[in-house]
Formats: C-alpha cells, sequence, structure tokens
C-alpha cells in the first residue's frame, strides 16, 4: 500500500504550459493529492507573450509549470516572458528525462526548479516548500520596497505632466529621509524636459533598444538630478514603437529597490507598454476634467482597464481644472463613470503659467499647490495619522478638564 503523498505549504495557484498531456497527466496526479483544492490552468499550447500577459492579468497565477521538451526554444523564450511580465512567479520546468544541457539553460533563462519523469511525490513536495519559502522571502522584503504612483491622463491635454511633476515634489517633501523619482516614460509626447527646463543626455529608451542588464552606472547615466529629486526624461526626438516590443518591469522593479518614492508620468493604458505600467504601480492615478469630452474619454479607459486585469481597487480618479460654473459636478462625474472621486484639482491657471515660466514645480500657496499638498498628504497616509492624533489628543484633553 502506497504511502500518502506529503501535503506541500503554501497557497498555490498552478499555471500549467505543457503540450505534451501525458506528462502533463502524470505531474497533475501528483499535484491534485499535494496541493489538494489549488486550483489549476492548463494551457495545451505554448502562448505568445500577448495571451501569456491575458492569462498572468486576469487569471493571477502564482507558478507555472512548463513543459520543456516539446520544443525547448520555444519554451525558454516563455521562460523570459513570464520573468518579464510576472518576476515573482516561480518556473519550474519539467521533461520526460533527465537532461543536463536542458537543466542548465533553463535555470540560466531564469527556471526556479527543474522536475523529470517519473516524478515522485516526495520531490514534488520539496520543490514546492523551496518555493514557499521563496516566495515568503521575497514578500518580507518587498515591504522594504518603494511605492509606484502612475499618473496617466483619461483624455490628453488635461494636466496629467503638471500633476505627476508637482506630485513628485510633495511626495518628496513629506518623505525628507526617502529618495524620490520622477520617471517620463511616454516614448513619444513626454513633456516633462519641457516643464522642468531640463536637456535629458540619454532618455530611457536608450537602455530599452540595448536589452542592457540595469546597474548603477547605467542608472547614472539616465537620470538627472533636479531640485533633490532624480528624474527620467523621455526620448528628445519622439520615437514610435520603441517601448511596446519591451516590458517595464525591469525598469520599474530597479526603480522599486532604489527609491522609496517613485512617480511615473504615462500617457495612458493604449498598447502593452501602457498596459504593464498599469500593472506594474501599486496606485494608478487618473486624471480627468469635468469637461463632457473628456469624461467620456475617461469612461472608455476604465473600461479598457477592466477589461485588461487592471484592479478598480488600486485606481484613484483626480478631476483636475475643476469649476463648479463649467462642466459636470461632482456628484455626476462619480454617477457617469461609476467611480469615487479620489481629489478634485482647482482651475489655477495663473501658477500653472508661472511654474512652466519658471521651469519649477508649483509654488505651494497656490490654490492648486495646496490642493495637490492634500492629495499627497492622502496618498501617503499622512492626512489619516493626523486626523488620528487629533483625535486622541482632544479625548485625551477631556480627561485631563476632569482631572
Amino acid at each position: 500500500m502506497r504511502n500518502p503523498a506529503p501535503k506541500a505549504s503554501g497557497k498555490w495557484k498552478h499555471l500549467f504550459i505543457c503540450p505534451d498531456r501525458g506528462l502533463f497527466q502524470s505531474l497533475t496526479n501528483l499535484l491534485v493529492e499535494i496541493t489538494p483544492s489549488s486550483p489549476l490552468i492548463d494551457l495545451k499550447a505554448y502562448p505568445n507573450r500577448r495571451g501569456l500577459s491575458e492569462v498572468v492579468s486576469s487569471q493571477g497565477p502564482n507558478i507555472c509549470f512548463l513543459d520543456v521538451g516539446s520544443n525547448p526554444d520555444t519554451a525558454l523564450n516563455v521562460i523570459q516572458d513570464i520573468n518579464s511580465l510576472a518576476p515573482g512567479m516561480p518556473v519550474v520546468a519539467i521533461h520526460q528525462s533527465n537532461d543536463p544541457d536542458l537543466i542548465l539553460r533553463c535555470l540560466r533563462q531564469g527556471a526556479r526548479e527543474f522536475l523529470f519523469q517519473p516524478f515522485a511525490a516526495d520531490q514534488l513536495s520539496a520543490a514546492l516548500e523551496r518555493l514557499a519559502r521563496l516566495l515568503l522571502e521575497s514578500h518580507a522584503g518587498a515591504q522594504n520596497l518603494g511605492k509606484v504612483y502612475c499618473v496617466m491622463p483619461g483624455k490628453g491635454a488635461c494636466g496629467a505632466s503638471t500633476l505627476a511633476c508637482s506630485l513628485a515634489f510633495q511626495l518628496h517633501h513629506l518623505h525628507k529621509g526617502h529618495k524620490t523619482l520622477l520617471a517620463d516614460l511616454d516614448p513619444t509626447t513626454g513633456t516633462l524636459s519641457f516643464l522642468l527646463k531640463l536637456r535629458p543626455t540619454f532618455s530611457f529608451a536608450e537602455v530599452l533598444s540595448q536589452s542592457t542588464q540595469l546597474d548603477e552606472d547605467i542608472w547614472k547615466a539616465i537620470t538627472t538630478p533636479c531640485q533633490g529629486l532624480d528624474v527620467i526624461l523621455s526620448p528628445e526626438n519622439p520615437i514610435e514603437g520603441i517601448a511596446e516590443s519591451h516590458e517595464a518591469g525591469p525598469l520599474i522593479e530597479y526603480a522599486r529597490e532604489a527609491y522609496g518614492t517613485v512617480v511615473v508620468d504615462s500617457r495612458g493604458p493604449y498598447g502593452e507598454w501602457g498596459l504593464s505600467l498599469a500593472r506594474l504601480c501599486d496606485e494608478l492615478i487618473l486624471v480627468t476634467t469635468n469637461e463632457l469630452p473628456v469624461l467620456h474619454a475617461t469612461q472608455k479607459m476604465l473600461a479598457h482597464l477592466e477589461r485588461n486585469g487592471i484592479e478598480a481597487g488600486k485606481i484613484r480618479l483626480v478631476v483636475n481644472r475643476y469649476s463648479a460654473d463649467a462642466g459636470l459636478g461632482r456628484e455626476a462625474i462619480e454617477m457617469a463613470l461609476h467611480t469615487d472621486i479620489f481629489e478634485v484639482l482647482p482651475n489655477d491657471w495663473d501658477a500653472v503659467q508661472r511654474s512652466l515660466m519658471e521651469g519649477k514645480p508649483l509654488v505651494s500657496n497656490s490654490p492648486l499647490g495646496k490642493a495637490i499638498a492634500v492629495m499627497a498628504e492622502r496618498l501617503s497616509g499622512k492626512q489619516a495619522q493626523a486626523k488620528r492624533a487629533s483625535m486622541l489628543s482632544g479625548i485625551f484633553s477631556l480627561f485631563e478638564s476632569k482631572a
């Protein structure tokens, strides 16, 4: 009588990419015993990058078992795509036999484990235990990583870049002990160099086009110091399509490790580049106005984000240039977009023009500057902390008055 298979720890959602159905059946028979009740996503053919991206974003697997024997070259490309699209998801390469050369190629490409037939319950369980510890350690390390805010316009020319610029400076002011990065990741129409009167030596496009591993020297080459911040600028001459064949993952993850706060200025979520920024950020600040054409475009963008698996909980809707005398009111906007408004910013034309002329962020004592400061406090949780402290001091004062 066979001993029962040891149960593996961790909550798993398995993604199988396995054209070899015999291999699939052999391994899943064991997985049912070792990880009972764990969901399984079954892809019977190797997916292209877009198809893989859709599965990862919509179904959220946290481990991939990949058949590397049916077509080794294609499988190795899939490993590379997974590491780019879902950097934290481990890949377990599976094969019919022990192939030392293929094992080495898979591990060099980024696979975490290699299993071959005949599969044994104790070996599979031990591999899952190692991967569970790896994920636990990575989550613990993630607590020290910086927070990434991505600013996207609901429609062009609604002030998203101006907001991203001023927000970065306000967040930097709130977190004086943290390094702050402001990144213009729009390869075609980026404007931060114009707003801040900066001229890039290199832009992020050079790194993407060279497929170079990021290190400190390369990072220094593509960042420009500006009033206490580091700034990444877009290409001086628009480059069509360069970002669409690349993923933003390596760039964002490097920034997350190097900075306490990262503010990304993006052109929007249309195309693979924009969607990858939307997926990678911690909070997505969607900028609109109360004008009907802009709200209509914003409504379409929200639907696009939802279709592509961007969780609604991280979207922060900001109404810029708000005027009660023109356009829709707050309640009507929320009803039309089926989304709560996170912040309403006033129409402060004079302050914006002065900022543009001087190449500096908005002055903090202007109406718009004050509103963005409040918004920064809300995003960072400072406002909630201040309110709680105020409430506690009020309660304590009541006790003191009765003493």
